[in-house]
């Protein structure tokens, strides 16, 4: 297992094979990031996330809220939700995100982690509505949170610590061979937003 230190080079490939995930680091200024996870935090639609495993109907603590171009509907764990509209915010954040990552994206999936004890568990984002091998970026406000990858096959693991400000990039064919998470941890009091922009087939 290996865990990278924040500052590292923004062009390395943090996957030793079979994907592409580069952490791009802090691109935010700490007051910055205060005003963005206040109006996160404040303005989104959160709901309590739902599964339905083996017909059974589970909530969870972690909130999120579904928003894109048009109101797409996404489905995973068996429940589905609609895009709502842009916030504004949102809107502001995508452009930021889209410049420096290089790419375009129609939605997003926002987390709402009250505490480091709600996180997580291993999965991969290769729903067939997903875009197939599409860039998915994370960007990360409020608690610094460990976030893990394992490969499926090897269960080989790579740890990278996101930053308050942060953003990571998941590309290629990182989710048909890495399974990631969100480790739960009792270190963590304080809330992260992480906002997932992705492209959807419409």
């Amino acid at each position: 297992m290996q865990l990278f230190n924040i500052n590292a080079d923004k062009s390395l490939n943090h996957l030793p094979h079979d994907g592409e995930v580069r952490y791009l680091g802090v691109l935010f200024s700490p007051d910055e990031c205060s005003f963005y996870t206040e109006k996160l935090f404040n303005n989104l639609s959160w709901q309590q996330d739902q599964a339905i495993i083996f017909g059974k109907k589970y909530i969870t603590k972690r909130k999120v809220a579904w928003y894109g171009d048009e109101p797409y509907s996404y489905t995973y764990s068996n429940v589905s939700k609609n895009a709502l509209p842009w916030s504004e915010e949102l809107n502001a954040l995508k452009a930021i995100v889209e410049r420096e990552s290089s790419d375009h994206y129609n939605s997003c999936l926002a987390n709402l982690y009250h505490t480091g004890e709600e996180g997580m568990a291993w999965h991969s984002d290769d729903e067939v509505t997903l875009k197939k091998h599409g860039t998915i970026a994370s960007l990360t406000f409020g608690a610094e949170r460990k976030f893990s990858f394992k490969h499926k096959r090897s269960g080989e693991k790579v740890d990278i610590l996101l930053e308050n400000g942060s953003l990571l990039l998941m590309k290629g064919v990182t989710q048909s061979h890495w399974l990631h998470r969100l480790p739960p941890t009792k270190r963590v009091l304080t809330p992260r937003i992480n906002l997932t922009f992705r492209t959807i087939h419409s």
